[in-house]
């Protein structure tokens, strides 16, 4: 018996593109709450010390590092739920929550524990030194804690998603934002009896914050009145199914610290031509992030359109919603590049009033805005292969845009690096920072390029529900 709830979006009917918004809304403000989240804590530390803010941005890679292992690991599930409820099987949806929960709170327990006894080792590795160091360690070890409760929010944030509802973790993601935004100042810098814990405290904030987060989350889950439903039953393994959630899991774990490395390699690029383009790359991806941020949770939003009608056995609709996410993303991302091109000076001076940051600022924008369209187009196809299972498609694609793409044409353009490729030899032109700039505008172009080729295939049409050995049970 299928459960349907108000909150539930069906993809498998009516008009695509207002559910496809209904879908997508939510997402886009959890996606910024998650965001507001690290900036709330670096406020208020930076009331502290430089230190204290150097120890938390020393970390925030270690924290993003754990973010993308969730991430990584509810993948599978969401390709999973959304496919069960696309073909009306709820009671199979229900078993997949499960072994996502089992999987997560086991992996989740593991490294907590690994990161706390090696969390002195970890800090060294990473360069703290001195009062960096101390600071950091204050706050890593209360953070490993968190790992757990992290892990069991993003399965209730993508079970919840698979089965077609973005609403109802939203909101429990304002709530959990809001507890650390309050929190934060009275742990960080103390407050009547409470002694400011600094560093330390803004971790205790976020540490409550999730425990929150998860503990309302598996109640909203046991309970099953959201469509989906947490089966104590099923807590046992089933090992088909977790090999499942494996398998398309892994590919998106790795994808999001090879994003991470691949962020890390380009500012590294960027920082040799000197403090004022690095200050207006810094600018300019911020403006970036917002583009990334909605079309981010456009793709997340077609991930569960292509899962849902993949499981009722409609995949040119599912074909269909993709299209219809990537050319309303290239639609409404061309206006936001035309706005970038229009008024750059204007965009720029928000944020700096230094002359030669807001110039070089100015030349970033009218290079990228042009085709900041295809950011957005081609994290919307990766969203269709994902809601297919087809994981290791969508990792091939940000390794092809950011490390077979990105980083060489960058060095060649802007450092004249030549490459040798077996009889063919790459010479380089040596632009300076535009040759960066434009490095990424090709990159953009031409692996969203390939992933309309390669979703055009309709390789991914097949779905993973196959290869699911458990049978459903009767609700």
């Amino acid at each position: 018996m299928s459960r349907r709830t108000q909150s539930r979006v069906d993809m498998t009917t009516g008009s695509i593109s207002p559910k496809l918004a209904s879908l997508a809304w939510p997402l886009v403000v959890g996606n910024l709450l998650q965001t507001f989240y690290n900036l709330a804590d670096m406020f208020w530390v930076g009331r502290v010390s430089t230190a204290a803010v150097a120890a938390v941005s020393l970390m925030f890679p270690t924290s993003w590092l754990f973010v993308s292992l969730a991430m990584g690991l509810t993948a599978g599930s969401v390709a999973l739920v959304s496919q069960h409820v696309g073909a009306g099987n709820d009671r199979a949806a229900d078993n997949v929550v499960a072994q996502t929960t089992l999987l997560t709170v086991l992996l989740g327990t593991v490294l907590a524990a690994l990161g706390y006894v090696f969390r002195r080792p970890l800090l060294t590795l990473v360069g703290a030194e001195g009062q960096v160091y101390v600071e950091s360690l204050q706050y890593i070890e209360v953070l490993f804690f968190s790992i757990p409760f992290t892990f069991l929010f993003f399965v209730f944030r993508a079970v919840l998603r698979g089965a077609g509802d973005t609403r109802t973790a939203m909101w429990l993601m304002v709530l959990s934002a809001g507890m650390n935004v309050i929190l934060d100042p009275i742990l960080i810098l103390g407050w009547g009896p409470i002694d400011g814990m600094g560093t330390r405290g803004a971790a205790v904030a976020t540490l409550i914050a999730r425990v929150f987060a998860a503990i309302v989350g598996v109640y909203v889950l046991l309970r099953g009145d959201w469509g989906i439903r947490l089966r104590l039953e099923d807590l046992s393994p089933d090992w088909p199914v977790l090999k499942r959630l494996v398998t398309i899991g892994y590919p998106a774990t790795i994808d999001g610290a090879a994003r991470s490395f691949a962020a890390v390699a380009m500012a590294a690029l960027v920082a040799r031509f000197g403090a004022v383009p690095t200050a207006a790359y810094g600018v300019g991806v911020r403006m970036m992030s917002v583009s990334w941020t909605v079309s981010g949770a456009v793709g997340q939003a077609t991930a569960t359109g292509v899962g849902q009608n993949l499981g009722a056995e409609t995949p040119d609709r599912a074909a269909e919603v993709t299209w219809k996410a990537t050319i309303g993303t290239l639609a409404v991302l061309s206006v936001a590049g035309g706005l970038m091109v229009a008024f750059p000076g204007v965009a720029m001076r928000v944020f700096t009033d230094d002359p030669a940051v807001v110039a070089e600022g100015i030349n970033f924008l009218h290079i990228i805005g042009l085709f900041l369209s295809f950011f957005g187009g081609l994290m919307v196809i990766q969203g269709g292969f994902r809601g297919a299972g087809d994981t290791r498609v969508a990792m091939a694609l940000s390794f092809l845009s950011r490390w077979v793409l990105r980083l060489p044409i960058a060095a060649i353009l802007a450092y004249g690096w030549t490459f040798q490729l077996g009889p063919l030899t790459l010479s380089g032109l040596a632009w300076g920072v535009d040759g960066l700039w434009w490095a990424w505008s090709i990159s953009a172009i031409g692996s969203f390029v390939v992933g309309i080729l390669w979703f055009s295939l309709g390789h991914w049409r097949h779905g993973v529900l196959d290869e699911e050995k458990k049978p459903a049970t009767a609700d």
